[in-house]
């Protein structure tokens, strides 16, 4: 596994891309970050850590606004615009895969089908914002219209995933937030909740792009 950094020219200003290529990939898996953080959330650093090692490449995308410093995202047209851009700097005879986490997860399905992603992984999608559930981002999620896998907090405030309907192929994740953490006291530890992370992915990644 190798990891390499580089930034690209997009609309708002330069984004970094991170991959960590897996030695033979069967696939291409292209992440991008939520309103509040990085690329170095914790998920997103043991997907990069973990999936290439079995045969999976990601490419971690740190939009604009957070490469520039800023605290603050800038509007949803802009993090979709800075998606793009780093789908289009790619290049690869592998299948693309979307995904992200809150925000990323967001962009990631109203982006997917345009960029000829084979599927959607959305980390935490934050299906309504806290304590609105009528405000429902459930047709953005179904508008990817690709195969999906949504990885859910059991106690996220934007989202159970009890709230998800049931064709939507959900891995929940026991006592977790809207981070993906768990109680300190939790019956399943974060290494554990991590684990099933990835496992799940990768069973996921293997059925959408066969092989």
């Amino acid at each position: 596994m190798t990891r390499t950094e580089r930034r690209i020219a997009t609309p708002h200003g330069e984004a970094r891309l991170v991959t960590d290529r897996a030695p033979k990939p069967r696939a291409t898996l292209l992440l991008s970050h939520g309103a509040g953080a990085g690329i170095d959330t914790w998920d997103l650093e043991l997907l990069a850590d973990r999936l290439p090692r079995r045969g999976f490449t990601v490419v971690r995308l740190e939009q604009p606004w957070k490469v520039a410093g800023r605290r603050i995202a800038t509007p949803p047209p802009t993090l979709d615009e800075g998606l793009v851009a780093g789908a289009d700097a790619l290049r690869g005879r592998v299948p693309l895969l979307i995904g992200g986490r809150s925000a990323g997860a967001r962009s990631a399905a109203r982006c997917a089908r345009g960029l000829g992603a084979v599927g959607v992984l959305a980390l935490s999608f934050p299906l309504h914002p806290p304590g609105r559930p009528e405000r429902s981002r459930l047709p953005e999620l179904r508008g990817a219209r690709l195969p999906l896998l949504v990885v859910q907090g059991e106690r996220d405030p934007m989202g159970r995933p009890e709230e998800l309907p049931p064709d939507v192929e959900t891995v929940v994740v026991p006592g977790g937030d809207h981070g993906l953490k768990v109680p300190a006291r939790a019956a399943l530890g974060q290494e554990e909740a991590g684990e099933l992370v990835v496992d799940e992915v990768v069973a996921w990644l293997g059925r959408v792009v066969g092989g």
